[in-house]
């Protein structure tokens, strides 16, 4: 039994939030927690120019908005945004708030053939603790 579960979502594919919440909660420990966590690129740099920082906060505070929205639908969720890469910001995260197993989930197998997204696989990779992939 885990701890502290994290999930990150991203939200262009929030509906796999609920599958790996019910994973989650199967895995959990008698009062850990999971969090929620949505990892936003950085404004490349091209697209800085046109992008105030005020702007750029209230992308922030919307992405929060509905990651918090997500949680709430199940219960005791906690949910945090952070920015960077996703791959690597997951894995720093997980270090730096001590969180013992990453539920991830791979692209569905289609006739491209069976693969990891990058993102689950750079959290396999890199993480520091137990990372179970859904499929």
């Amino acid at each position: 039994m885990f701890s502290h579960i994290l999930i990150p979502v991203a939200l262009d594919h929030e509906g796999a939030a609920a599958r790996k919440i019910a994973t989650a909660r199967h895995l959990l420990a008698p009062g850990g927690r999971i969090t929620l966590l949505t990892v936003l690129e950085d404004i490349p740099g091209f697209v800085a120019e046109f992008v105030t920082v005020r702007e750029a906060n209230h992308l922030t505070n919307k992405v929060r908005e509905k990651l918090a929205a997500i949680a709430a639908e199940h219960g005791d969720v906690e949910s945090d945004v952070v920015r960077g890469k996703a791959g690597v910001q997951i894995c720093a995260y997980a270090a730096e708030k001590g969180v013992d197993l990453i539920v991830v989930s791979a692209q569905s197998p289609d006739a491209r053939g069976y693969a990891l997204g990058s993102t689950a696989a750079r959290a396999a990779r890199r993480a520091p603790c137990s990372v179970f992939i859904l499929r």
